[in-house]
């Protein structure tokens, strides 16, 4: 009955490559459809989020109730605190079907860190945020390039003007650098980097529970500890779910924001 401490295995999990015990249809052409229990919280929790809209849409009323309510707040929310604040009522519109994609994406892949059976957000793993980062990056690029043409785009969001023609080989590689590099990169690190950490917290906080309550001793008082940190910090996860895809979303608006006015660099 003494506790073992076993530390947790984020081989299958993390790196699923090498372990195809872990992988479903991992021989069906080559590979091209397998799917790990990564993949099928993603799948479940899309068709979570899309049957979530076309239920509240299908049959929308003047005066919403209940989840075409819900639903249209929520929109509301993107539209009004992340769209038009920084993009304005114009662009704001124009870019709200990118900016809200993301911000329900993100929001919907984070969910599951905290819902018993799943226990961890698919965005712990780093392809989904990439994903996300290269959309933003592209509508980033897309909106520039639509407003100045590509040439006078790229060239306004690299070159300071006003500088010594010497500064331009030192500043233009920074600029490029800072601007079209680490913008996707850092979002989507930020992303990841969040939920995978909360996940080997809250594994530890709940196996330490287990590892203290079997002694059977003195350290049997140690899992009441334990377990209320893992209660406070998965209240704790709860703002961030929100608060990592508000932060996503946001910062995507500002990049199209900066791109729609790389003259005034």
């Amino acid at each position: 009955m003494r506790g073992e401490f076993h530390a947790p295995e984020l081989d299958p999990e993390f790196f699923p490559g090498q372990y195809y015990g872990h992988i479903l249809f991992a021989d069906i052409a080559n590979g091209w459809f397998a799917l790990d229990r990564l993949m099928l919280v993603r799948i479940l929790m899309t068709i979570l989020l899309a049957v979530l809209f076309l239920v509240a849409f299908r049959n929308p009323k003047l005066v919403p109730s209940g989840l075409q309510n819900f639903a249209e707040l929520a929109l509301d929310f993107v539209r009004v605190h992340i769209a038009e604040d920084i993009l304005g009522k114009k662009e704001g519109r124009r870019f709200l079907p990118v900016i809200a994609t993301i911000f329900f994406a993100v929001l919907a892949f984070n969910i599951p860190t905290i819902i018993p059976g799943l226990n961890i957000s698919p965005n712990a793993r780093i392809g989904f945020p990439i994903v996300l980062a290269l959309f933003g990056y592209v509508a980033m690029i897309y909106a520039g390039s639509k407003r100045y043409g590509f040439g006078k785009f790229m060239k306004s969001s690299v070159v300071i003007p006003n500088l010594p023609p010497v500064l331009h080989l030192l500043v233009v590689p920074i600029e490029f650098f800072s601007t079209f590099i680490m913008r996707p990169v850092t979002l989507a690190l930020r992303l990841m980097a969040n939920f995978l950490a909360g996940h080997l917290i809250l594994v530890l906080l709940y196996s330490a529970t287990n590892f203290f309550f079997w002694q059977l001793n003195g350290w049997t008082a140690m899992s009441g500890v334990t377990i209320l940190a893992a209660i406070a910090f998965t209240l704790y996860e709860c703002i961030i779910i929100f608060l990592q895809a508000y932060i996503f979303a946001l910062l995507v608006a500002v990049y199209i924001e900066l791109s729609l006015h790389a003259d005034s660099h």
